[in-house]
């Protein structure tokens, strides 16, 4: 019988490869790759801008979470940033967000 505080580590490894907002890893890894080509495509791909602004975290400190998450769903009328909606959930926009607030790529 294993020990229970193996047992507990296990569930917390378990835990952790499902969590991030409830996203499985490899969702996570199909969002970063959609972070670095299709974001990007227009924002450069490092990220440190192009037709679109910079997405770096100096940039875009002061910015909540919430307004990137927005960005990223809705896109903003009247410039080239298209909505993601119809591609990503509200969960996976705002696990973006924070990735791209903590300059994680």
């Amino acid at each position: 019988m294993k020990h229970p505080v193996l047992i507990i580590a296990s569930l917390l490894i378990l835990a952790q490869s499902v969590s991030a907002a409830g996203i499985p890893e490899p969702r996570r890894m199909e969002l970063l790759n959609l972070l670095k080509h299709d974001c990007g495509s227009c924002h450069g791909l490092s990220l440190k801008g192009g037709l679109g602004p910079p997405l770096t975290p100096t940039n875009l400190k002061g910015k909540p979470v919430d307004y990137l998450s927005a960005t990223i769903l809705y896109g903003r009328p009247g410039t080239p940033m298209p909505p993601w909606r119809p591609f990503l959930t509200d969960r996976e926009a705002v696990w973006l967000a924070e990735r791209i607030k903590e300059g994680v790529r």
